[in-house]
């Protein structure tokens, strides 16, 4: 069911650049002294990979599907998959603790206890919960928003033909004669006779 591609359009845009974001900010933070474990550009780990890469390439692909969407199924499927990716990004760092025995997931977070925080929220808990809410939002939009009409263009007739067919219109994908249209009947054919050749006697009843 086709639906307007504005529909997801600002909430798609949006949660495409948090997934980059996501994604890239365990390798570009330390450049700000923003980062995990060691302040280091561009360091490599596999929960890095299961953290940050793949809850943030999701968030891209399903922002970028909300975006191009012209129907419901492919809205709330982009949608649908931006919520998991936000939910992971909220819930990955705990499970981590499953597999990881470490400071962290990916290290613990370094310097103040301030900047400490805004690391947390920044690459996990906050950043998850703004995309889990752009992208239920824009679910509910998809599911509520109403479905283009799609005209239908009537078929074209010749000029020859049209001519042909007198006052019509289109019903129903037909050809209809437009209510009080002179109809061809064998009434009609005797009064243009009359018309053209001058009045018909009828023939003298037998005697």
């Amino acid at each position: 069911m086709r639906i307007a591609r504005s529909t997801g359009a600002a909430s798609g845009l949006l949660i495409a650049l948090l997934g980059v974001w996501g994604a890239l900010i365990p390798f570009v933070g330390p450049y700000f002294d923003y980062s995990f474990g060691v302040n280091s550009t561009w360091h490599y780990t596999t929960d890095r990979l299961l953290l940050c890469i793949l809850p943030g390439a999701a968030a891209l692909v399903g922002g970028v599907l909300m975006i191009k969407a012209a129907s419901r199924a492919s809205g709330a499927f982009g949608g649908w998959l931006a919520v998991l990716a936000g939910a992971w990004f909220v819930i990955g760092p705990v499970l981590s603790r499953t597999w990881e025995h470490g400071a962290g997931p990916i290290g613990a977070p370094l310097f103040g206890n301030t900047r400490q925080a805004v690391e947390l929220i920044g690459y996990f808990y906050g950043l998850g919960a703004l995309i889990v809410a752009l992208a239920a939002f824009a679910v509910g939009r998809f599911a509520s928003r109403p479905a283009l009409a799609i005209a239908e263009t009537p078929p074209m007739v010749p000029a020859a033909e049209a001519s042909s067919l007198g006052p019509r219109r289109m019903v129903g994908g037909r050809w209809r004669r437009r209510s009080g249209a002179l109809r061809d009947t064998p009434r009609s054919r005797v009064a243009r006779r009359e018309t053209f050749d001058g009045p018909q006697q009828a023939p003298a009843d037998d005697q």
